[in-house]
């Protein structure tokens, strides 16, 4: 998965390629991005589509001899193990031709740079850790959460304070907590949710 949406400009033999890249969820939503991208690049000449969801994959080569912007865009996501993304390569021809070697080159390394600048996150299992803690301990506890790097999720306030912590190692983690709290706190284990981290 890409980190966010953006934009990236490459010049090659005078052609300007842009890629757009973005999140998407679904063939409509990868649709409605391209037709986007298409309305405000209506004078470019070729606006060259690829995504890849869960389910689908897709690419087109909008009038580029076939096989030599599409498909390599969509090598890229799918060498980069991407999904859940769309792209759109738009050319500004600058009148130099490139050759189809030139051209499957340019476009991939128009994805590639754009996703590069983007940049990706991975999506990693994490178990869910429920604390509960008297008041005057939370701060103390929620400090010590923080600095060792443990990911609190939220912070509940009732009766008691509730920490809800995502780990990815939670026999580690039971054993860091019995160690700062001198076994005083229970760690109630919950379900397992999955957390896109930077890759």
């Amino acid at each position: 998965m890409i980190r966010r949406d953006g934009t990236h400009e490459i010049e090659i033999q005078r052609s300007r390629f842009l890629c757009h890249v973005a999140r998407v969820a679904s063939d409509q939503e990868a649709s409605e991005f391209f037709a986007r991208v298409r309305k405000e690049h209506w004078q470019a000449t070729h606006n060259c589509t690829a995504f890849r969801t869960a389910g689908t994959q897709r690419s087109s080569d909008d009038g580029e001899p076939a096989g030599t912007a599409g498909v390599p865009m969509l090598e890229v996501l799918t060498r980069r193990d991407l999904v859940d993304v769309a792209v759109v390569v738009t050319r500004y021809y600058g009148g130099i031709k490139l050759g189809a070697g030139g051209l499957v080159r340019a476009y991939g390394r128009a994805v590639s740079e754009a996703i590069d600048s983007v940049g990706t996150l991975t999506r990693e299992r994490h178990e869910t850790v429920l604390l509960a803690v008297d008041h005057d301990q939370a701060g103390k506890l929620e400090n010590a959460l923080r600095a060792a790097g443990h990911h609190v999720a939220d912070a509940e306030y009732g009766r008691d304070v509730t920490f809800t912590v995502l780990t990815k190692d939670p026999d580690g983690f039971e054993v860091w907590l019995a160690a700062q709290t001198g076994g005083a706190v229970t760690a109630i284990r919950g379900e397992p949710v999955d957390l896109d981290v930077p890759g």
